[in-house]
């Protein structure tokens, strides 16, 4: 079996991705957006149990999937979703020197991760997980 499309343009799909943080937060560079991802990925993943973050991991795309499960304590306590700005202040607190997340972060990544995922997959796991992970995804 020839290696899957996605794992074949990985890198260019990953870097798409992150171009697309890049102007949806307004930041200047992609390492700025790759912090930011970074942190939303990690708030995001602190609220699933480790059968719903796999579910969710599983539509993202193969750079996105490697990030979202990069340096994971799957012992950390899970987390109830709050509000919106108590979750960029947690996005915020990753790397908060080289930090450049801005108040619409959470937001700015999730109209970017649903220009580069299959929508109907992605709409289909998130009506899986708890309570709150669609708002969290609302672009």
């Amino acid at each position: 079996m020839p290696v899957p499309s996605e794992y074949q343009r990985a890198t260019d799909e990953f870097y798409k991705l992150l171009a697309d943080v890049r102007d949806s937060a307004g930041l200047t560079t992609t390492n700025q957006a790759y912090t930011v991802l970074q942190g939303v990925f990690q708030v995001f993943r602190r609220r699933l149990d480790l059968k719903d973050a796999v579910r969710f991991v599983s539509v993202l795309p193969v750079g996105a999937r490697a990030l979202f499960v990069a340096d994971w304590d799957a012992d950390e306590p899970r987390r109830d979703f709050e509000d919106r700005s108590l979750m960029t202040k947690e996005v915020r607190a990753l790397r908060p020197e080289h930090n450049y997340a801005p108040e619409t972060a959470i937001r700015n990544v999730a109209v970017a991760l649903r220009r580069n995922v299959d929508q109907t997959a992605f709409e289909r796991v998130l009506a899986t997980l708890p309570r709150g992970a669609t708002e969290f995804w609302q672009a």
